[in-house]
């Protein structure tokens, strides 16, 4: 076991989530001695360091803002071929690890200075513990894929040996953040940026209740983790299932509608009159009837009376003006979470399969769907090849069909029609 203090951290990626989540926790923790990030873009690399490895993070409360200056951390380009060893030696000498990167496919891009690449050099040369890597993506087999993506980068000699040292977890990141870009927001707002030289801000709340897989249930021993804060769980899909047919497809329906009534942040819903009711109602009686059917008996989550209250902690805090969420952010992608899987129309289908018809979610996806193609409110056919072609990905070659798709496509369309013909009234009446 590592002594207190004298751990390392690497992170791969310094957005919000590595800036404030996992170098965040890692430096609060006092146990690592060092907090190595890895990162591709080299002006970041250079402000941080021109900042004796400094940076600063905002922390939304429930009644403030906290501004903090944190570090030091050790910022590398894996593009420069001498960063590129030093982050390998900082992997072999790690405890934990975290990659949080845009998608799980940035895990192999890059050739030889790819995520994968990495920790396949270092996992080779790696004795004692395994590395715990905590893959933070949007996406509930990350950890399989990133395990996948780096035993593919080994060669036959030493692809046991890695397949040792790492201990790849999933993990459930309910903690909401955003980078403001904006000098006159992060102004206005008395908002600190990254370093004195870059000219955005990180803004998180100040949520940490951060669900991973239990190393043990992934290697089969425990392992001391030196971000001890974070809570394991043997079983980490129902809550990866909460978190993207629940947290993820209400606030992603939120953001829509709240596009379609021409609000530009996500708290100015508490300006119309039973918007957050129609947000709670959707989450609780569609969301919550899916995933309870889907997951009783697995936590007291999965209950009438602990989704409640998840839903109200969630609804609070979604929708806290210190955290200043933008709908522009919320609202990115609409083709994506348009998928037959993702938020929205996998929360739809999840309320369909436990007898409830989802008319609210369906008006989400409605507004994405305009959104992504605004002449579907009054082309019907056009809307229908669209949603369609949303559906279509690398592991699903061809739409959906039978009659949940169908069930799918009618309420859809259906909420189009309204939402085209009444425009911004429609949205949460």
């Amino acid at each position: 076991m590592a002594a207190e203090n004298s751990r390392t951290f690497v992170g791969f990626g310094f957005g919000a989530i590595q800036a404030g989540l996992f170098a965040f926790e890692a430096l609060r923790s006092r146990r690592f001695a060092r907090v190595v990030v890895a990162e591709v873009a080299p002006a970041l690399v250079r402000a941080v360091r021109q900042n004796d490895g400094r940076f600063a993070l905002n922390v939304a409360h429930r009644d403030r803002i906290e501004s903090l200056e944190l570090g030091p951390i050790e910022m590398l380009d894996p593009q420069d071929p001498d960063d590129a060893c030093r982050i390998v030696d900082a992997l072999v000498e790690a405890s934990e690890a975290a990659t949080a990167v845009p998608a799980v496919d940035f895990y192999s891009r890059g050739g030889d200075a790819s995520i994968a690449s990495f920790l396949a050099r270092a996992a080779a040369l790696r004795s004692g513990a395994p590395l715990v890597v905590y893959a933070a993506e949007n996406d509930n087999h990350a950890a399989t894929k990133l395990r996948s993506a780096v035993l593919a980068a080994c060669d036959s000699t030493t692809r046991e040996r890695v397949s040792r040292s790492l201990c790849c977890v999933d993990t459930v990141i309910g903690k909401m953040s955003g980078v403001i870009s904006e000098p006159a927001e992060i102004t206005h707002r008395r908002l600190l940026p990254l370093t004195p030289s870059t000219p955005r801000a990180v803004l998180v709340e100040s949520f940490r209740n951060i669900l991973v897989t239990s190393p043990r249930a992934v290697c089969g021993h425990d392992v001391a983790r030196g971000i001890d804060v974070f809570v394991e769980k043997d079983e980490l899909l129902p809550f990866e299932d909460a978190k993207l047919y629940g947290h993820n497809a209400v606030h992603a329906l939120a953001g829509y509608l709240a596009h379609v009534a021409g609000f530009q942040r996500m708290d100015e819903l508490h300006q119309v009159d039973g918007a957050l009711d129609f947000v709670r109602d959707a989450f609780l009686d569609e969301c919550g009837s899916g995933l309870i059917a889907r997951h009783r008996g697995i936590d007291t989550l999965f209950t009438p009376r602990g989704f409640a209250d998840y839903v109200d902690d969630l609804i609070e805090r979604m929708f806290n003006p210190l955290l200043g969420d933008r709908v522009e952010r919320v609202t990115r992608d609409p083709r994506r979470k348009l998928g037959w899987s993702d938020r929205l129309v996998g929360a739809m289908r999840l309320t369909l399969a436990a007898g409830v018809e989802p008319r609210r979610l369906a008006r989400g996806a409605a507004a994405a769907l305009l959104l992504l193609a605004p002449a579907s409110a009054r082309d019907p056919e056009l809307a229908e090849r669209t949603l369609r072609s949303a559906w279509l990905d690398a592991e699903s070659p061809r739409s959906p069909d039978g009659a949940e798709a169908h069930a799918v496509v009618r309420l859809v369309l259906d909420a189009a029609v309204e939402l085209g013909c009444r425009g911004p009234a429609a949205a949460f009446a």
